[in-house]
């Protein structure tokens, strides 16, 4: 639910609306098929967009229910290619929605390309804002791919919540997937450029000097100083 009721929004509006469907107890797949439309809406209205979100997410409940028996591990068992492209098949949902319900829901190794992603690789000279998704995404797939292979290695899983680093987004309950390590990295790195973008890489006013991405910045002005 999170991930389509983000798009076009911020999260504090998203956890208004979650609110609003927890207190209503409506936050499970039973309760999406059930709830009429427009009380759907009514209840999703601070997300911004409702009535679009709200058909989106009856949608998908519909295509969960006609192509997998109304079951999310027959969803997520899936191949990761296979599944990508069915939820890209579906109405409202694109590349940034589709990899945040592959990563976080079901622990696949698909990592995460959003607004802060492409601010940060813009302001380093790494990437133009603009360039593709697929581009942006399967860069970071390719630089990570060293790190997960170490932890595989290694061994260097969290294996206990408290263990687990705050960056990481702790398992969905909604999977009975298990993490890989690839998960576990890309889940952490996305993680971290959220955490960069929200408190340092901001789209207005970048807090460039207590950034602790300073020292990579390119040579020449800060973002304070950059028009």
């Amino acid at each position: 639910m999170g991930a389509f009721l983000t798009q076009n929004t911020a999260w504090t509006n998203v956890e208004r609306a979650l609110a609003n469907l927890r207190a209503a107890n409506l936050l499970s797949l039973e309760a999406i098929r059930r709830i009429p439309l427009p009380d759907l809406e009514l209840l999703i209205r601070p997300s911004g967009y409702f009535r679009q979100k709200a058909q989106r997410l009856k949608s998908f409940v519909a295509f969960l229910d006609s192509q997998y028996a109304g079951s999310l591990d027959n969803l997520f068992a899936q191949p990761t290619i296979q599944l990508r492209e069915q939820l890209l098949a579906l109405n409202g949902i694109g590349p940034e929605t589709a990899d945040s319900i592959l990563l976080y829901a079901a622990n696949h190794p698909v990592f995460v390309v959003d607004a802060y992603t492409r601010r940060i690789l813009d302001r380093h000279e790494i990437l133009p804002q603009k360039t593709r998704y697929e581009e942006i995404r399967q860069l970071f797939e390719r630089a990570l791919l060293a790190v997960a292979k170490n932890k595989k290695k290694t061994g260097a899983q969290p294996k206990r919540e408290s263990e687990t680093p705050s960056t990481a987004h702790q398992p969905s309950p909604m999977s009975t997937a298990a993490r890989s390590a690839t998960t576990q990295v890309y889940n952490e790195m996305h993680g971290l450029i959220v955490g960069v973008g929200k408190h340092f890489c901001k789209k207005s006013k970048p807090a460039c000097e207590a950034c602790p991405l300073k020292s990579f910045l390119p040579p020449g002005p800060t973002q304070l100083e950059r028009p």
